[in-house]
């Protein structure tokens, strides 16, 4: 590896800061409950009527989450609860001091017809709409291409903020267009321990989503329901099924309404908790020291986003599967310490999973995280036999960056009518948003 300049070693740092922060609940519903809370504020009173507009991509992803702490599902308790109860200063966290009585609040406003939510055809693939009424006084605030991103603000017809916002790219930083993933995992081999020491602060928001899914049934709580199999004796107390009870059990948590924080990753919980959970159990299963175990989960973390830099910010492509193959590497490299069985085994992955769908957010998606965190521990183990997916197999290829490149093209380009046809699905459901 050619040495990093200072600058690129600085970009990829404050990449990683930005791309792995808190996140309390799904982050689409949270984007527009962002959005009403921030109208809120320059609406200065409760509003009378809540008007919202999404993405088709967005919807998708707020259709079937759980809003924490409302026990509810759906974009409409986000907008609503964001509007009443939500911290416009509070980024992906808007929602951390709701209180019972604003949620019962949010629940008679939706019970009197006073909030819709409607599928906006836009550019953007994350977009976020919301408009408040109350008396002759109006608010509109737009978020795009990011979560909190706010690009436009109006208040009773009259601009009082807007900026200039492109169409997301494919590339989430064009620092990553010129590195590979030799150059990924050499860079946390050798950056100073000190400078992501952050990173430890996602073991510790994951690993208590997990304990609290472990605690309580949340969604389809599938961690839990392994773990009492275990006690059965139909399951074996043994590190894959540790990896995904404990993964999957956090997922559960996150995706059923638990009013706790997850460290996200690329804008997502689930991929945060993916990138994360698998490091921290083999870390644990093997005594791993601080530093290794810091430098496992660095390494995890910058991998899943290195990859996900390559897809839309949201497409039909399952994103927890690329997370998956940042934890695969984080685990590759605590067993072996050499850069060659991660190769091996995020190409055995792309041979595995690849065809993932994303149908929406939903407690479901603890099931994609329990089946990826199970394909990148399968791959670490085929690549300590030194055995893979080849580059004569499929869309893997005999370079790694080749193999990554053709996963995400096919998600960029050829997914994007796998996508129109899920939404158009999920849209016509009985007692959908598009559907009412």
């Amino acid at each position: 590896m050619t040495a990093l300049s200072p600058h690129i070693e600085e970009c990829i740092l404050t990449t990683v800061k930005q791309e792995v922060v808190p996140a309390l609940g799904c982050t689409e519903p949270i984007s527009l409950a962002l959005a009403s809370a921030i109208a809120r504020q320059y609406l200065g009173q409760l509003p009378e009527r809540i008007e919202a507009k999404v993405s088709p991509n967005l919807m998708k992803n707020g259709m079937g989450v759980t809003v924490p702490g409302t026990g509810m599902q759906g974009l409409s308790m986000a907008a609503a609860i964001g509007a009443i109860g939500g911290d416009p200063k509070g980024g992906l966290e808007v929602l951390k001091q709701i209180t019972t009585e604003q949620v019962e609040q949010a629940k008679a406003m939706l019970n009197a017809g006073k909030v819709s939510v409607s599928i906006f055809e836009t550019e953007h693939i994350l977009y976020s709409e919301a408009a408040l009424f109350a008396g002759n006084e109006s608010v509109r605030v737009r978020i795009a291409a990011h979560h909190t991103n706010v690009i436009y603000i109006e208040k009773n017809d009259q601009t009082i903020f807007s900026k200039p916002c492109a169409v997301e790219t494919d590339n989430l930083n064009e620092i990553f267009t010129a590195l590979s993933a030799k150059d990924i995992f050499d860079f946390s081999m050798t950056v100073a321990t000190e400078k992501i020491a952050f990173i430890n602060d996602a073991a510790k928001l994951n690993c208590a989503l997990s304990q609290e899914g472990l605690r309580a049934d949340y969604g389809l709580h599938i961690g839990r329901t392994l773990q009492k199999q275990i006690g059965k004796g139909l399951l074996s107390d043994d590190l894959l099924n540790r990896i995904v009870i404990e993964t999957t059990a956090a997922s559960d948590a996150r995706m059923g309404g638990a009013n706790l924080p997850a460290m996200s990753n690329s804008g997502s919980g689930n991929q945060g908790i993916t990138a994360t959970l698998p490091v921290i159990v083999v870390a644990r299963h093997i005594k791993a020291t601080e530093e290794q175990q810091t430098r496992a989960l660095f390494l995890a973390h910058l991998m899943a986003i290195y990859i996900h830099s390559k897809l839309p910010k949201l497409s039909a492509l399952c994103a927890v599967t690329t997370a998956a193959m940042g934890s695969c590497a984080g685990v590759a490299w605590l067993l072996t310490h050499k850069f060659e069985p991660i190769s091996m085994a995020i190409s055995s992955m792309i041979g595995d999973i690849s065809g993932i769908i994303c149908d929406g957010a939903a407690n479901s998606c603890a099931m994609k995280v329990s089946t990826s965190v199970t394909s990148a521990y399968k791959s670490v183990l085929m690549a300590l036999d030194d055995m893979q997916v080849t580059g004569d197999e499929g869309i893997v290829e005999h370079n790694i960056d080749r193999s990554i490149n053709n996963l995400c093209n096919i998600a960029s380009r050829s997914m994007q009518y796998t996508d129109r046809q899920v939404i158009e699905i999920m849209v016509s459901k009985p007692n959908s948003i598009g559907n009412s």
